[in-house]
């Protein structure tokens, strides 16, 4: 009985031990990604990063997509641009709902701020971003192409008047131009409108001078916005992909995947540089 409970025991600790080695080289694996990354991006002549709503969800905004995401609980013809000009109180509502009470109270995260820093040390040129939600700007970055456009201004179907949002009352009904009495839309792309071509273009023209270009927390499902990396890579860029889980990017572009949230991987390797 007692060399059984001897050979368990040593069993046990071969276990633990084999265990605490496996942790080990995991994260030894994930520092050696952190490491190239942040070599990569200090010795860079033209660094871009393409951001998506992954970078938001630690300023608590809400995921879209998914079964629990924010879509899953609207019919998403109420955010359709048809929709939003034919049925304005219901698409209002939703609108209203989904991208102004749920977007109230977020504030720019770590990651956000490293990224400003970095542009501040012209380190970074340009962020591309998917997200409507002002964080990057807010955080202190000047060069930021906001592919789908802005939450904070709305613009007038009439008189092409622009507001922004500090200059309009938000209420349960449609916002009305202070200007001409006409309907105000939120300056961001809804479904079935074109995206913006000054942004569509500066991203294309942005994405092919990039010698270094950062993924950060998108799965590459929107389009045409997914394409952006590709074409980085197309020209020869080094693709940094930072996001929780693979995404459509990870085994087609990415040449390094940091397998982490954002404002964790960015401190570790803004503490790299």
């Amino acid at each position: 009985m007692r060399i059984l409970c001897k050979k368990r025991t040593l069993f046990k600790n071969l276990l633990v031990n084999a265990k605490f080695n496996i942790y080990l080289c995991g994260n030894n694996f994930i520092m050696k990604k952190i490491e190239l990354a942040a070599t990569r991006i200090r010795n860079s002549k033209y660094l871009s990063c393409f951001t998506g709503a992954g970078i938001s969800v630690e300023s608590g905004i809400p995921v879209f997509r998914g079964d629990d995401g924010v879509y899953a609980k609207y019919d998403h013809n109420l955010l359709e641009i048809r929709t939003y000009r034919r049925n304005t109180s219901e698409s209002w509502k939703a609108v209203k709902d989904i991208f102004y009470n749920r977007f109230e109270n977020a504030k720019p995260n770590t990651a956000h701020k490293i990224l400003a820093e970095w542009q501040n040390r012209d380190l970074l040129k340009y962020i591309i971003t998917q997200n409507i939600d002002n964080l990057h700007f807010e955080a202190g970055s000047s060069s930021v192409i906001e592919y789908h456009g802005n939450k904070e201004y709305f613009i007038c179907f009439d008189c092409s008047s622009k507001f922004s949002n500090k200059e309009i009352v938000l209420v349960d009904t449609p916002p009305i131009c202070p200007t001409c009495g006409g309907l105000l839309k939120p300056d961001f792309v809804f479904f079935g409108e074109p995206i913006p071509s000054d942004a569509a273009r500066l991203a294309h023209e942005i994405a092919k001078k990039s010698d270094v270009h950062i993924i950060i927390g998108t799965t590459g499902e929107v389009q045409p916005a997914s394409y952006i990396p590709f074409y980085a890579k197309k020209a020869n860029a080094f693709i940094i992909e930072i996001n929780p889980q693979k995404s459509r990017f990870t085994d087609s572009i990415s040449d390094v995947f940091i397998e982490m949230k954002a404002s964790e991987a960015l401190i570790e390797i803004n503490r790299i540089l």
